[in-house]
């Protein structure tokens, strides 16, 4: 029997009755577990106390624990909203995660006589005294998708043509651009459309996304007779049509509730490989699209324990946003947990939640079709997975590596002649791209002469991070499953030639980390995709594969992706540089006053050209800055 480390059990001992979470930690203080408890003292002794009913997966998570920490909460909802924030903040590799942990998106309509329509993720949240940051304009979401929201937006364009171009774009428009011709922008900035006529369309998009669309067609219906009455015929058919358009997205995206319902749909469905959550939102009667979760560590636990980690994780990281939480939300699975959960809902969201599975109606329709969705999309999920371990199987023989890739990490630097070099490590494996881990690295280092020094550092740097593996690895650890507390490379491909894999290979020679595979990626004599080459240690002829090999489209995809995290901090270094300009020199004016300046005037020339009272209409520029401004642009023509 595994024996533990004896500061747990000694922590065990003085540990309250109180209700708290609780923190495994391991070695280099990393959280390895995050968990619940309505009695700390009795829930931590469990793990002790009842070893055989533990998972394979909970009993190397106490293998390699070292401490025990612990936060004690009022009330037991408290400790399940500290448990799911703390979760988010260390991504303990033993617990339950979310994938997508993006912000959500929201359609935004400015403040402005002229209001701008637009995708954000930067949502709105409560401030001191209720007030909310950014308080200007309208918030409309969140919305289950990115995806789910363009396609909102792009049929809200077509029938409500507001602008979506900036501030500053909008004030330095003087022609009509292109979504005027092509009928999806009313030309404001052209002075095309009058403040009335625009603030008429303004509070119609509020009222179809309000949910209050019988009174949106009311009006539209009344407006429409009353242009044929008065001879208006162009605009009456206008109308007419709008009408048509959006009796016909309601058909297609209504469901048979009442207008004014608000509810989200979570269906969970799985198998002995993994599981997958989907999302539908409900939103005034009208389903606003749904999306995909993967829970990453599930392995071991029941699909209800995977359910309440995740309703508790996604609702809890939302919380103090503005018009997220619906008041109900329904599940397929009876949880034990769900008079926790509730309460603990309530508390975030200021209103009473509602969390049940039920049990006949429109509802039970619902949550069949999100089911349904759900099991397809793990379907597509693990047969994608399938193909892809069958690629990098495929790879592994080739490079004569006979270790299982579950991780590959992929270098490339990016310049322009020399000029803002950076670098940047992307990583790879069966699950896809792990962009929590991507990195960048800034080698603007005079010494560094070429591409090959510059892969050199890199991979210096990145390898000084790297803890040695275990001596001696756990008896009851998987060996296809490395420890997730310290990731270990199964390769490391880099973007370039012989130079560039001599000089890693010289890194590696000393030291521990002599075993990890090396391969270098370069591009054909005429530098054409298909013609690529494959660089090995003590292969003297490099490899190049069929044009038409399922290994060369993987390679390609991953040393694309490399190359576009490389170019995108590249072209952000050379873009900072040359926004360097006057304004910097200017006093009080900071990174973010500045990027303000210029989103409103939309240039340094014309911002050179502003008033005084032009100048204090941009939030946070206050008289004497305005004052300052003026004066700096005086003295220097």
């Amino acid at each position: 029997m595994t024996e533990y480390h004896p500061a747990l059990l000694e922590t065990v001992a003085t540990l309250p009755l109180s209700p708290g979470v609780y923190r495994f930690v391991g070695e280099n203080e990393r959280v390895l577990y995050v968990g619940k408890a309505k009695s700390l003292k009795k829930r931590v002794a469990s793990y002790f106390h009842q070893r055989e009913g533990l998972t394979p997966r909970i009993q190397v998570m106490l293998s390699l624990a070292r401490t025990l920490e612990i936060a004690v909460t009022t009330t037991e909802n408290e400790a399940l909203i500290l448990e799911a924030n703390l979760i988010k903040r260390f991504r303990p590799p033993y617990n339950v995660l979310l994938k997508d942990d993006k912000s959500h998106p929201y359609l935004h309509l400015s403040h402005h006589p002229f209001p701008r329509l637009a995708l954000l993720r930067h949502h709105p949240r409560k401030g001191a005294g209720g007030r909310t940051d950014p308080p200007a304009g309208r918030w409309f979401g969140p919305f289950p998708s990115v995806s789910a929201l363009r396609e909102t937006l792009k049929w809200l364009q077509s029938l409500f043509p507001l602008r979506d171009c900036e501030d500053g774009q909008f004030n330095q428009q003087q022609r009509p651009c292109l979504n005027y011709q092509i009928k999806l922008c009313s030309g404001p900035c052209c002075d095309r459309i009058s403040v009335e006529h625009y603030g008429q369309l303004v509070r119609d998009v509020c009222l179809f996304l309000e949910g209050k669309s019988t009174t949106l067609l009311e009006q539209l219906q009344q407006a429409m007779w009353q242009a044929a009455e008065e001879r208006a015929f162009e605009k009456a058919a206008q109308l007419r049509d709008r009408i048509r358009a959006i009796t016909l997205i309601q058909d297609q995206r209504r469901v048979n509730l009442a207008e004014n319902s608000h509810l989200d749909v979570i269906s969970i469905a799985g198998n002995t490989l993994g599981c997958a959550v989907q999302l539908f939102c409900i939103r005034n009667g009208i389903n606003w699209g749904n999306t995909s979760f993967f829970p990453e560590n599930s392995n071991g636990l029941s699909l209800e324990e995977v359910l309440e980690a995740f309703v508790a994780q996604y609702y809890a990281r939302r919380a103090g946003e503005i018009q997220t939480f619906p008041p109900e939300i329904l599940v397929n699975r009876v949880l034990g947990q769900r008079q926790w959960l509730t309460a603990a809902l309530s508390d975030l969201s200021g209103q009473k939640v509602r969390l049940h599975k039920p049990t006949q109606g429109e509802k039970v329709r619902l949550l069949n079709m999100a089911t349904l969705n759900a099991e397809q999309a793990l379907q597509r999920h693990q047969q994608s997975r399938a193909t892809l371990e069958g690629l990098l199987q495929a790879l592994g023989t080739l490079l004569g590596i006979s270790t299982p890739l579950r991780r590959i990490e992929v270098y490339d630097v990016s310049h322009l002649h020399g000029s803002h070099p950076v670098g940047s490590q992307i990583v790879f494996g069966p699950d896809g791209w792990h962009k929590r881990e991507y990195r960048h690295f800034n080698l603007a280092d005079s010494a560094l002469r070429d591409d090959t020094a510059r892969m050199a550092q890199m991979l210096a740097r990145r390898l000084a991070r790297l803890s040695p593996p275990p001596a001696a690895p756990s008896p009851i650890r998987d060996p296809n499953n490395p420890d997730p507390t310290n990731p270990w490379p199964d390769l490391l491909l880099l973007d370039g030639g012989l130079g560039q894999l001599h000089a890693v290979l010289a890194l590696l020679q000393n030291g521990p980390l002599t075993g990890i595979p090396v391969c270098a990626i370069a591009k054909g004599e005429h530098r054409e995709a298909g013609q690529e080459r494959l660089f090995l240690p003590q292969h003297p002829e490099p490899i190049v594969l069929p044009g038409h090999s399922p290994v060369l489209f993987l390679l390609q995809r991953i040393r694309d992706e490399a190359h576009r995290f490389a170019i995108g901090m590249h072209k952000a270094q050379r873009s900072r540089t040359q926004v360097r300009s006057r304004l910097d020199q200017i006093p009080g004016i900071g990174p973010q006053r500045k990027r303000l300046l210029l989103r409103h005037f939309g240039s340094v020339k014309a911002l050179q050209e502003a008033s005084m009272e032009e100048l204090l209409k941009v939030t946070g520029v206050s008289i004497g800055l305005a004052e300052k401004i003026v004066q700096f642009f005086q003295e220097g023509s």
